[in-house]
């Protein structure tokens, strides 16, 4: 049976030699022993190249001699829901979903609490009393992991 730890430990191996700001976002084996791993980097994307190295270093240390696998290194999707504190940290200022169990918001992620909450803004346009137009609004609203489901990046193409 394969070792999550030993896997974890030669990507992240791989992941310190390129200091790169990389780090794993998820890793799992499937009961077929299909290996896969996520990475991402906190400026930027994952380039080719760095999926590349963190791929070989694990294949080339399994010995598929003694037990068969199949392995996917890859960046971590633009739309995928954050999984680790260094994805949250990294959307800071963005623009994110967040799912509740109960509704959702969808506003500019403006901190985050590791384990505890989010604060995110939101802006609606609302009839403000003595005004003839409606205006923008903004909120804070602080979100309790207790309550988040899941939060994603929002892709907008609008300036």
């Amino acid at each position: 049976m394969l070792d999550k730890k030993e896997i974890t430990a030669l990507a992240q191996e791989r992941i310190d030699e390129i200091d790169n700001d990389v780090f794993i976002v998820d890793l799992t084996i499937s009961a077929s022993n299909h290996i896969s791993i996520e990475i991402d980097r906190m400026e930027g994307g994952v380039s080719i190249q760095e999926c590349i190295r963190v791929s070989r270093n694990v294949e080339h240390n399994l010995d598929r001699e003694v037990e068969d696998f199949s392995l996917q290194v890859s960046s971590a999707g633009f739309g995928s829901p954050f999984k680790v504190s260094k994805q949250f940290i990294k959307n800071i200022g963005t623009l994110v979903k967040v799912i509740m169990t109960h509704g959702s918001h969808e506003g500019i992620l403006k901190s985050f609490v590791e384990g505890d909450h989010i604060i995110i803004e939101t802006e609606t346009k609302e009839k403000i009393e003595g005004k003839k137009k409606k205006e923008t609004v903004k909120r804070e609203h602080i979100l309790s992991f207790d309550d988040i489901k899941e939060v994603k990046r929002v892709i907008t193409f609008k300036k």
